[in-house]
């Protein structure tokens, strides 16, 4: 009789820790890695959209979920010590803010999911196998939509009164370029605009880039500039736009809020909300390489007035008027 309880009691106790165990992996709180070349306060609006769209899904920051978040501070050598750190720490998904992240992320872990908040080319910088499927642990959304050009080259026209020449800054190593300059060029055509491509492979190569733009006289610059090589040089370029009297559109927000002049594109903070839900999708046990990587679904214009007035142009009624954004 004692051993059968004996054997009762071991068997509940065992029990009794079973339970407690699964009940402590249950409410085990997840931990994201969020990773950024750019700082956090340049990318407040960013960052926020992310979190607003955990909120929408029930999640809220140092409640039940925790966020560790890493900022290159532009200097893009940075980043893979910063994504080996998030690595260490063993987060459940990695976050990241544009291609030069990704990358770092992706060489630091294989296994741990990668979630792309932007990225311009997917495909085209080694990241997914395709859209649809992506085939690793990386998954995302896209920011890529070289149509848009065609648009910015319109815009542009509506804008700067008798426009014959335009020119087109890119960098021909970015995957992606190739596509974007052809819609331009198709564009260019269509409005009887002579285009002047300007190739920019560095930073340091963007003064040149200008000059030479005056020098080929000009009316107005288009930027297909990528993250990797205008980011940092954010300012500068604004500067030069205005030093140079050229009107300049951009493709994000971000251009506009720096002092550029105008900017057509892709809503980024869009983008960053619709990461959430690629986080909650793999929280609750979906796979990334079963993750179609999605592309983007809201445009915005933005305008800076005082941008306008220093290069003394004004923008007509009838852009305003569409503006999501005008800043004076």
């Amino acid at each position: 009789m004692n051993r059968k309880i004996t054997a009762f009691t071991l068997c509940a106790m065992l029990l009794a820790l079973c339970a407690s165990a699964a009940a402590q992996q249950s409410t085990k709180i997840p931990r994201i890695g969020f990773l950024s070349a750019s700082s956090l306060s340049a990318n407040a609006a960013r960052t926020e959209a992310f979190r607003q769209g955990l909120r929408e899904l029930g999640y809220v920051e140092g409640k039940n979920i925790v966020i560790d978040w890493r900022s290159a501070e532009e200097k893009l050598d940075r980043l893979p010590a910063l994504a080996a750190d998030l690595v260490r720490l063993k987060v459940d998904i990695i976050v990241t803010g544009g291609s030069s992240p990704t990358r770092a992320a992706k060489e630091a872990t294989t296994t741990i999911p990668i979630v792309m908040a932007q990225d311009g080319h997917p495909v085209g910088n080694g990241f997914v196998a395709s859209l649809a499927r992506p085939g690793g642990n990386i998954t995302g959304l896209s920011a890529l939509a070289p149509e848009l050009n065609g648009k910015r080259l319109e815009l542009l026209r509506e804008m700067v009164p008798r426009l014959s020449r335009v020119a087109v800054f890119g960098t021909s190593t970015q995957p992606g370029n190739a596509q974007s300059l052809k819609e331009v060029e198709l564009a260019a055509k269509a409005f009887g605009v002579k285009l002047q491509y300007l190739d920019v492979l560095s930073s340091k190569e963007i003064t040149m880039a200008f000059r030479a733009a005056t020098k080929g006289r000009a009316d107005a610059v288009l930027m297909l500039l990528p993250g990797r090589v205008a980011t940092s040089q954010r300012p500068q370029v604004v500067e030069l736009a205005v030093k140079h009297m050229l009107p300049a559109i951009y493709n994000t927000a971000e251009w506009a809020e720096a002092g550029g002049l105008i900017t057509y594109g892709t809503s980024i903070t869009d983008l960053d909300r619709r990461a959430a839900t690629y986080v909650d999708k793999i929280l609750k046990g979906a796979k990334p390489a079963d993750l179609p990587v999605e592309q983007p679904t809201k445009l915005e214009l933005i305008i800076n007035l005082k941008a306008a007035k220093q290069i003394g142009l004004t923008i007509p009624p009838n852009v305003l008027v569409r503006a999501d954004k005008v800043i004076k």
